[in-house]
């Protein structure tokens, strides 16, 4: 079953905010509007009083409890001053700013709704009030107006008259200040040292500034915002955080998706630094930006929907669709139309989102204003988030939410006080009373009818939680107590209940349970057949809470042996015991010599490791034994394994009964045991004296009993050996065992396990074992044994290489690794010249057993170390075929790499011939591909061999080669004709089909030849190739005449149809009908006869006709374009790309010199003459001069210069004109100069130039070639020749040309 634990650390945060609709002042907006005409709301501020503007001048205060205290101005004065665009209410709630739409600013008093002042030359007239802010001075004030200016205003009063002075801050002209924010300071904040600057912040279009008021205006930080969307709002927000223990003003800035965070801070000397912090980056634009508290923000995207921001891990809490609040946009002041929309377009852009002034906050509070209601949002405590959880029943989040409280990882904690401990015993209560809610509900919520895999399923979903958050709290108690006993009342609940109890079991989440719930357990795993998972739990309980006897028993009969070895080492300090109980069950069926079962196998491995285990210090299954405990373990183990006999002995039981048994069980592993043992007691006197009694009986055991094989007597002598060799060895064993091992490894006698006493010999030699024997009486009863790999070692051990050479060829198991022990060995530095030739010379003497081994691998050695000797060895290899693998491996293009160089191969070509000859006898199918890969052989002489062994394919190649077509094709005649008369006189079917196919194939091969030919041949040449070959097939048909051969006969008609077909490229169709109606075949009978070969000729005739004629038309297309682009190009005007010349850098109108002239090239280069001389770069060809340009022609050093200048010499056409143009100061002169009538257009280079880049853009395959190709390939195509077309014509294709492009259509059209 599925077991399920909840993560406790999944992020919950649950609902963050909570919405209040203010009824009481959203009823009295409404009702302002329709009884008083007050007009729709426009701009909110809070403090203690909340005050609401409205389009028609009123200013509306309502009190804590939403009732209406004031109702301050009038409709007249509305009518006048325009709709209320800002407010701000001063720090202890006496003042209210009112700024209007058309520019006026008033002073009210709070307390009695009196007007203080009427403030209209504040700012330039025309301009609406964007902002106005009280400072937390309340005699200084700041505004903002739709020109983008700021100003500060200073309100006064002298002999009872009030006065204001307005400073301008910031001017509209140098960038437009669309929102500003003065730095307020809570009461218990007043003497921090930076208010003392009264700090402001501007947000323009372009940039952010923050300035101090006092004690002098000074500009302290400028940061442009980079790269934004014109239509984002900048928006500003102040708050004091606590960074690094300190509490200093942060400001969050935004304009469009990322918020940036400015630290603020003053130093010792006054001064103020702002340092940047960590930036949030967003996927939506942002329209507001308010703090909530210190550490959370809170963001309306332009999509109307609220973000809540954990500010230092920069989580987003919760998101609120705030669309129906129905949100008040300033557009319209932004606009200023009012005072006739005299505003920028940046400003109007920004001002179509902007809502600064339906948006405040006040004391953790932020209220948004909305056309007909005004709504708050606050955070919620902790407990009405938890709270608010669980009204939806989400007790699983609920519960992970309040562990969150627990944990200190919950984000915009409000409510939760006191230190930590306090604070999580709150919270530890809170979760107890959900748990104990959960509970109920799981129970309820239980469906009573249905499948119990559904109740099951309901009850794997919620039980896991309840145990996973009662072990977070600690409260064991709770888990077995309150909540085991509910769940108790239904049988799945319980179920469910104590098999999620299991992997904080395995865990060690949970080390003890009651002895009831351990009881239960017990019994409910052993009910549902759960036995390893039981097992599993025991090992890893307190083993107080178990019933030890009960559990003894049921593990014994369960076979759960690593919990019953548990429960007698934890529970009783007994480490014998399960030993002995499992030395009972393995001992008998291994002393009777029978096999054990899988169950015995599983607890004799057990048993190795346990013993492992208790003679190292440590726990069986996991863990460690008690420090105290381990020498007294280890003394009681070893006493245990020594024992003379068991404690129940049978009259013959053998000595050493346990070790005797493991030693037959895996005596390989229980050495392994005993070597880890004999490392960790080195320094223990006692152990020494345990490990030399331990080799002793090891010894009498399997020296004095013939029981054991030899691999286990080897592993043996292995280990002793490996326990000898070490420097502080203290063992003692009598050499004479070893040379009894040696003798009974190495007995030549007994065959049986070759493999395994030589393997087991290997071990022993290299485990330190050499020492104990005689060098020369071990190599020689190896020999004698055959034990190659033991006289390799030995070789090897005396540097006597050559002899392992012997070893590798005797062995038949390792006879393919000589080839890469020679190379070695060869190759390797760190071997003597006398190794190394000694190794060279036995590899000589063997070397035709080498090529019989593998021939392609004794290749590849000969061509990298014996190139110089390969002819004698040629002579060494009697063998003809071996000769031949040898060869072919070694010459052979046509197989995998070849291990000659081509001058290697160059050299011995007589090699190449001789395999030639010896493929002719052994291989002569792959003769013909030989041939053609490889280019290292005498033609005459090869000729000369296919000729001997008449290979008449392979010769007519090679002559072809030669260059004698004619004599290839009368071999490939008469192997044709001779083909065609077996065809003829063959009477099985299937002989019938099989010299068809012959036929078939020659026919092929035989065409293929007359077609790669034919083109360089003239015309009687190919009539003399054709017309024979066209005979050769015609001839055969006269001989059948019976119907029976009616099958034959359109074969053949079939394969004369396409001789003709591929005739018809090379010979004329009238002489080839000519010899049609000649044949006495086809001159006889009735048209219908040859009516298939005429009309297949006229339709190859009409197809290359219409082909023809379609690509004359393609032809004369092409070549009016071009000449239509030619001319254009001549007559366009040059346009030079700059002003002044390429050479001196001088512009052309300021030269002085008066007669010197400007040479414009069609590349747009321009140079005076005289700057072209001195480069060189003047022509004169028949009595003409000419110019080249200097630095297109420069950057190939010249060869093209050389080319234009032969070009120009061979009096080549060109399409391009270059223009010389008198200077402008020369004509300006007023010179008289006859002006230069234009003479005949004549080459010049430049045009030359021209030219060449002209044909070259569009140079490509010739016509010609392209429509043979194409009529080549039509025949081929009628024929179904792909083997021919692939080794004839198609292999030089001109469609297999790289470059190769069929230019039929326009080329691109040359932009004037």
């Amino acid at each position: 079953r599925r077991k399920k634990v909840i993560d406790s650390f999944s992020t919950i945060h649950g609902s963050v905010l909570r919405h209040s609709l203010l009824k009481g002042v959203s009823a009295q907006i409404v009702s302002a509007a329709d009884k008083v005409d007050a007009g729709l709301p426009t701009a909110i501020s809070v403090s203690n009083v909340i005050a609401v503007g409205t389009s028609h001048g009123l200013a509306l205060i309502f009190d804590p409890n939403q009732a209406l205290r004031l109702c301050l101005g009038s409709t007249a004065v509305g009518a006048q001053y325009g709709a209320v665009s800002a407010l701000s209410i001063n720090s202890d709630c006496t003042r209210l700013l009112c700024g209007f739409a058309k520019g006026q600013i008033t002073m009210w008093d709070l307390a009695n709704g009196k007007l203080l002042r009427t403030i209209t030359d504040a700012h330039p007239p025309g301009t609406a009030v964007l902002h106005v802010k009280f400072t937390d001075d309340p005699t200084l004030a700041v505004c903002n107006d739709s020109g983008g200016s700021v100003f500060e205003l200073t309100f006064r009063r002298v002999m009872g008259v009030r006065s204001c002075e307005s400073r301008c801050l910031f001017s509209g002209s140098k960038g437009e200040v669309c929102c500003i924010e003065p730095l307020h300071a809570k009461a218990e904040l007043k003497d921090h040292p930076i208010t003392q600057y009264s700090l402001l912040a501007m947000a323009s279009l372009t940039k952010i500034l923050v300035i101090g008021l006092k004690p002098s205006l000074k500009v302290w930080m400028t940061f442009p915002y980079g790269r934004t969307d014109p239509a984002s709002v900048p928006l500003l927000a102040w708050h004091f955080v606590v960074v690094q223990s300190s509490i200093n003003p942060m400001l969050a800035f935004c304009r469009g998706d990322v918020v940036h965070f400015l630290l603020v801070k003053r130093d010792d000397s006054g001064a103020i630094h702002v340092s940047k912090q960590r930036q949030l980056h967003l996927h939506y634009d942002l329209i507001a930006l308010t703090w909530i508290n210190s550490r959370t923000l809170v963001l309306l995207d332009s999509a109307e929907k609220l973000h809540v921001i954990d500010r230092q891990t920069q989580e987003e809490l919760e998101t609120v669709d705030i669309a129906e609040f129905q949100l008040v946009y300033n557009s319209s002041h932004f606009k200023s139309l009012a005072t006739g929309g005299n505003v920028s377009q940046a400003l109007a852009l920004v001002g179509e989102k902007a809502c600064y002034q339906s948006v405040s906050s006040y004391g953790g509070q932020i209220i948004y204003l909305g056309t007909k209601s005004v709504h708050v949002m606050m955070l919620r405590t902790w407990r009405e988030r938890v709270d608010h959880l669980l009204k939806q029943e989400c007790f699983t989040e609920a519960l992970a939410l309040a562990w969150s409280f627990h944990e200190g990882r919950a984000k915009a904690v409000v409510g939760l006080l006191g230190d930590s401990k306090k604070k999580k015993g709150v919270v530890a209560d809170k979760m107890t009373e959900i748990l104990f809610q959960y509970v109920d509900h799981a129970l309820k919520r239980c469906p009573e009818q249905g499948k119990i895999q559904v109740m099951e399923q309901h009850f794997q979903d919620t039980v896991p939680v309840m145990v996973d958050h009662c072990l977070l709290l600690q409260r064991t108690d709770l888990l077995f107590g309150q909540i085991y006993s509910k769940l108790s009342e239904n049988s799945v609940a319980k179920g469910v209940f104590l098999e999620c109890l299991e992997p904080y079991i395995l865990q060690n989440k949970l080390t003890g349970v009651t002895p009831q719930v351990m009881k239960d357990l017990l019994i409910h795993f052993q009910d549902n057949d759960m036995m390893e998972n039981i097992e599993a739990c025991i090992v890893h309980m307190d083993i107080t809470s178990l019933d030890i006897q009960q559990v003894v028993r049921m593990c014994w009969d369960n076979h759960l042996y690593d919990a019953m070895i548990y429960v007698y080492n934890s529970g009783m300090n007994d480490y014998i015991s399960p030993m002995e109980k499992l030395f009972l069950v393995i001992s008998p069926p291994l002393h009777a010599g029978k096999s054990l079962t899988d169950e015995q196998v599983i607890m004799g491995n057990k048993l190795l490791v346990y013993i492992s285990c208790c003679l190292a210090g440590r726990a069986y299954p996991l863990g460690n034994i008690a420090e105290d405990l381990v020498p007294v373990v280890k003394n009681q183990v070893f006493e245990f394994l020594i024992r003379l006999h068991s404690a129940e002995a049978a009259p013959d039981e053998e000595v050493y009964p346990y070790i005797r048994t493991l030693l037959h069980f895996d005596t390989r592993e229980f050495l392994n045991v005993l070597a880890l043992t004999f490392e960790d007691f080195r320094n223990d006197k006692q152990a020494v004296e345990y490990q030399q009694r331990i080799v002793d009986i090891l010894l009498k055991v399997m020296v004095e009993n013939s029981d054991f094989t030899p691999s286990q007597v080897g592993c043996l002598f292995t280990f002793l050996a490996r326990q000898l060799a070490k420097p502080d060895n203290t063992l003692f064993v009598n050499r004479m065992l070893f040379e009894q091992v040696l003798e009974f490894l190495c007995s030549p006698d007994d065959d049986s396990r070759h493999a395994e006493r030589q393997q087991v010999l290997l071990e022993l030699l290299q485990a330190g074992g050499v020492v104990q024997f005689e060098e020369n009486r071990l190599i020689s009863l190896a020999e004698k044994a055959e034990f190659y790999q033991i006289c390799e070692f030995m070789y090897e051990k005396n540097h006597m290489y050559e002899k392992i050479i012997y070893c590798y060829l005797k062995d038949p198991v390792r006879k393919e690794d000589i080839f890469n022990y020679i190379h070695n060995i060869l190759s390797i530095p760190g071997y003597s010249p006398e190794e190394k030739q000694s190794v060279w010379n036995k590899t000589m003497e063997n070397i035709e057993e080498l090529v019989s081994i593998n021939a392609s691998k004794a290749a590849d050695l000969v061509a990298t170390h014996f190139s110089e000797v390969i002819r004698k060895i040629n002579k060494k290899i009697k063998d003809q075929y071996l000769l031949f693998l040898f060869l072919r491996s070694l010459v052979d293009p046509s197989r995998e790499c070849v291990p000659l160089s081509s001058e290697a191969l160059q050299k011995y070509a007589d090699f190449t011939e001789l395999y030639v000859e010896l493929l002719c006898q052994h291989s002569p199918s792959e003769l013909t591909e030989f041939l053609k890969a490889s280019n290292y052989y005498r033609l005459e002489e090869t000729t000369q061999i296919t000729q001997k062994h008449n290979l008449h394919e392979a010769t007519a190649y090679l002559l072809e080669r030669k260059g004698d077509v004619h004599g290839a094709f009368i071999v490939m005649l008469e192997v044709l004709k001779s083909r065609l008369t077996a065809l003829i006189n063959e009477k099985e079917q299937l002989n019938v089909e099989r010299s068809l196919k012959a036929v078939e194939t020659t026919l092929e091969e035989t065409i293929a030849l007359c077609q790669r030919n034919s083109h360089s041949l003239n015309q009687q040449h190919r009539e003399a190739l054709w017309f024979p070959l066209l005979e050769a097939m015609m001839s055969p048909q006269k001989l059948l005449k019976d119907t029976a051969t009616q099958l034959l006969s359109d074969s053949l008609k079939r394969l004369t149809m396409q001789v003709l077909n591929s005739m018809t490229g090379f010979i004329a169709l009238p002489l080839i009908l000519q010899r049609i109606l000649q044949d006495p075949v086809y001159g006889k009978g009735k048209l219908g006869e040859i009516q298939g070969l005429i009309l297949g000729m006229l339709d190859t005739f009409n197809y290359e006709q219409t082909l023809l004629e379609a690509t004359t038309n393609l032809l004369n297309h092409d070549l009016h374009w071009s000449l239509c682009n030619l001319r254009a190009a001549v007559s366009r005007g040059l346009n030079p790309k700059q002003d002044h010349c390429s050479l001196c850098l001088q512009q052309y109108r300021r030269m002085q010199e008066a007669a010197d002239e400007v040479i414009v090239f069609s590349c747009g280069h321009l140079y005076h003459s005289k700057c072209l001389k001195s480069k060189e770069c003047g022509l004169q060809t028949e009595g003409q001069r000419g110019w080249t340009c200097y630095k297109c022609n420069s950057s190939s050093k010249g060869v093209r210069h050389r080319d234009i200048v032969s070009d120009v010499k061979r009096g080549r056409t060109t399409s391009l004109a270059q223009i010389k143009v008198v200077s402008a100061h020369h004509l300006a002169s007023g010179e008289s100069r006859t002006e230069k009538q234009p003479s005949e257009v004549t080459l010049d280079p430049q045009q030359m130039q021209a030219f060449e880049q002209l044909r070259r853009l569009y140079r490509g395959t010739s016509r010609l070639a392209i429509l043979t190709e194409l009529s080549q390939t039509r025949n081929i195509e009628k024929q179904g020749l792909l083997h021919s077309a692939q080794s004839g014509t198609v292999r030089d294709s001109v469609f297999q040309s790289k470059n190769f492009q069929l230019h039929l259509a326009p080329p691109p059209v040359i932009e004037d």
